[in-house]
């Protein structure tokens, strides 16, 4: 783990509440897919929150840039964020974090919600970038179809990958969409769409609560050994 300065590069728009902020680093750390960083604002005091914050990379280890996405508020953080001008410098910390995916997974599912799909997305690119013939169905829950990040690059990835099934599920709102479904995600749901969940590592990232009712929701045949997880800090 380093701590390490990197240039602002870019801001990219993600839905309608996100946005990617990709950097490029004095060295690029080696990550694994699936772990994240520490965003230091205030790189003299370590213990504050409000402008220090972990947060997941979203892009593949094999770009030439850092990536990370946050759903923009209208916190301290989320304003330093947005303010950013390229060439800024920022201080980041990292890789973090041991909720990772590994080539010789074979089969593989994830249980989602909101951005929580940031760490997601790196496992994705990944695999698009290795080629990597892993059997991949995604369940991804959130409130309307718009706040759906990153969903043109998943729509993408499925239509080359054959091997990645997806299902969006909208807690608030009837969807138009075929392909989304009404509700959260839930133990039918989960049965309907990903059956073999027992031969399956599963992935859930996400604030306490929804890893916490993932967890519930996940069968009872799946060995616990296969259920990797990772709680977002500071929710």
């Amino acid at each position: 783990m380093n701590i390490f300065k990197a240039k602002f590069k870019e801001q990219v728009k993600r839905g309608e509440t996100a946005a990617s902020f990709r950097f490029i680093p004095e060295q690029k750390p080696d990550f694994i897919p699936g772990q994240f960083l520490q965003v230091l604002f205030d790189p003299a005091h370590s213990g504050n929150k409000l402008l220090n914050k972990y947060l997941s990379f979203s892009a593949s280890p094999q770009r030439d840039y850092l990536e990370f996405t946050k759903r923009l508020s209208g916190s301290d953080f989320s304003a330093k964020l947005k303010a950013l001008q390229p060439g800024d410098e920022v201080w980041l910390k990292g890789p973090l974090g041991n909720c990772v995916f590994r080539a010789e997974q074979q089969k593989i599912g994830f249980l989602i919600g909101g951005i929580g799909i940031t760490p997601v997305i790196s496992i994705l690119e990944y695999i698009a970038d290795r080629k990597l013939e892993t059997d991949i169905v995604l369940l991804y829950s959130n409130r309307a179809e718009e706040e759906i990040a990153f969903r043109p690059e998943i729509d993408q990835w499925r239509k080359e990958n054959p091997n990645l099934k997806v299902c969006y599920t909208l807690t608030e709102c009837q969807s138009k969409d075929a392909e989304c479904l009404s509700g959260y995600i839930d133990e039918q749901t989960l049965a309907a769409r990903m059956p073999d969940a027992q031969d399956r590592t599963i992935f859930i990232f996400g604030p306490p609560g929804m890893v916490k009712a993932m967890l519930e929701v996940c069968p009872k045949n799946v060995p616990r050994e296969q259920i990797k997880t990772e709680n977002f800090l500071g929710y």
